[in-house]
């Protein structure tokens, strides 16, 4: 889609939003109303009381699919086998994540999940706009947590932050009901995360959730899993993992296979950990990591972690943390605002 045309089709989503609350949006459920599987393993999610999957269904790569039928089928496959946990962001796919996803949710669906996405926007004009266009493609009238995306810069914070910035927009945005909680993401150096946490201090603010790199290389290289997840889990924030395949190129290490680094994210001290579901087969290698799933012991995660040093030193299958390749607002600083 280009530029000129997802502007229209943002235009549009902002007038859906209106009819979407005017006509009665989907409603969201709550942690006792979503149905949960014996298939799927479910975790507590921070200090918020709310129970998720294990398994979060990506949003990036329930986009990607050339008939959106198909992603309408995926995302609904997933909830009917257990997955609650639902991702995605305002930018995925020039908005199509995020309108297929709102699809999917009709029918009774929206009721079924616990509903995540992701704004970029660093003010609270920015926000606004990225959330009630949100708000129309998904199709509901309340988001479960909205998060600030890509924190990646050391000056994130301060923007979000500041007078005039994004944290005021989605408080704002909880007090109204659009929202119900507040967390961030990012993915380049866990000092960022970090500085985050700080300056969420400093003002007093509490952070439901945050989101980081959790895999298999991760613990070799500015390594969120040493230096974040701790400070995150002392404050009662849920952890939510992604990158477990560092898209495919952790997998092109030849180091790993897919449900032992899928097990090895369910074995830290996360909530969820968020996988990218682009085919039904990739669907079943995530219910086959999380069926039975013990968490692995000490010298077995020793084992795995030695397997995976040298081609980890470096980070060059991390490229998230060593390149902007996966930098959406650096290719796209406008979305910031």
């Amino acid at each position: 889609m280009e530029r000129r045309d997802f502007l229209k089709s943002a235009a549009a989503a902002g007038v859906a939003t209106v009819a979407a609350q005017n006509a009665g949006a989907q409603t969201a459920g709550t942690a006792q109303s979503r149905p949960m599987s014996p298939d799927m393993q479910y975790r507590e999610l921070g200090r918020t009381g709310e129970k998720v999957s294990a398994i979060g269904l990506g949003g990036y790569h329930i986009g990607k699919q050339p008939d959106p039928a198909e992603s309408i089928r995926l995302i609904r496959t997933a909830i009917d086998r257990g997955i609650t946990f639902m991702d995605n962001c305002w930018d995925y796919n020039d908005g199509s994540s995020e309108l297929r996803m709102g699809q999917a949710l009709a029918d009774g669906y929206r009721s079924k999940v616990f509903l995540m996405t992701k704004m970029d926007g660093r003010t609270a004009k920015e926000y606004n706009r990225q959330l009630e266009q949100s708000l129309g493609r998904l199709r509901t009238d309340t988001i479960d947590l909205v998060q600030f995306h890509e924190v990646i810069r050391m000056e994130d914070p301060d923007r979000i932050f500041a007078p005039g910035g994004a944290l005021e927009a989605a408080v704002a945005a909880r007090q109204a009901g659009k929202l119900r909680y507040i967390g961030f993401t990012g993915h380049k150096d866990p000092a960022v995360h970090l500085r985050m946490f700080d300056v969420a201090r400093q003002h007093n603010f509490h952070f439901d959730t945050v989101q980081m790199p959790i895999n298999v290389m991760d613990a070799h290289f500015r390594s969120f899993t040493k230096e974040v997840v701790p400070v995150a889990v002392q404050q009662g924030v849920g952890v939510l993992a992604m990158k477990t395949f560092g898209d495919h190129y952790i997998l092109d290490s030849n180091t790993v296979q897919p449900i032992e680094a899928l097990q090895y994210s369910l074995s830290q001290p996360v909530s969820v950990v968020i996988t990218g579901i682009d085919t039904m087969p990739v669907m079943d290698q995530a219910f086959a990591a999380v069926k039975n799933f013990q968490p692995m012991s000490g010298p077995q995660m020793a084992a795995l972690l030695g397997r995976t040093e040298q081609a980890a030193r470096t980070g060059q299958f991390e490229l998230f943390k060593t390149t902007n390749h996966f930098d959406g607002t650096a290719h796209n600083p406008q979305y910031l605002g």
